[in-house]
């Protein structure tokens, strides 16, 4: 399998087409995303303008010209307290899994948030998708939570567990 080279970026609006066919495949295919109602394109431009509203990156792998995956973060829970803590999200297009897209989506995004005022990266991850359990444990992440039969898709139950990553940046929190 020849391997096309892999350029990270931030995502552009022309972009977004290919995030949300991603995205989409992701909701109809996969336990990956709680949903059952693909996105349209005036959904993902919402998306796409709220994150560069709030200063938040979205990156893209580009393959040969193709959006092969994509990632960002945004709140883990929107009170005051928890605005040093990120949730996160990686996808790939199916064509191009099981490459290191997701590594190095997810190296991108550890590396810019250590520069963020970010303490911690949460990660939720359906339980049956062990692939991307073993990449977030790679990169340091802990499991902290493993919530049972939270979801309902594809005729049963699912599980979801969240893994952490503490960044060791020099962030100096406050209370304002």
């Amino acid at each position: 399998m020849y391997m096309y080279p892999v350029t990270i970026r931030q995502a552009t609006v022309s972009d977004l087409q290919g995030i949300l066919d991603i995205y989409n495949d992701a909701i109809l295919n996969t336990t990956a995303v709680y949903q059952y109602q693909t996105h349209t394109p005036d959904m993902r431009l919402e998306w796409f303008n709220d994150k560069v509203t709030k200063g938040i990156p979205v990156w893209v792998a580009v393959v040969d010209k193709h959006i092969a995956g994509f990632a960002s973060y945004g709140p883990f829970r929107v009170w005051q307290a928890y605005k040093y803590t990120v949730e996160h999200s990686v996808y790939v297009h199916p064509d191009f899994r099981r490459r290191g897209i997701a590594r190095q989506l997810l190296q991108v995004l550890i590396d810019y948030a250590s520069t963020q005022p970010i303490h911690t990266i949460i990660a939720g991850i359906d339980t049956d998708n062990t692939g991307s359990i073993l990449l977030h444990q790679q990169f340091g992440f802990t499991e902290t939570a493993h919530f049972k039969q939270v979801g309902y898709k594809f005729g049963k139950w699912l599980d979801l567990k969240f893994f952490q990553l503490i960044l060791h940046n020099d962030l100096q929190p406050n209370e304002h």
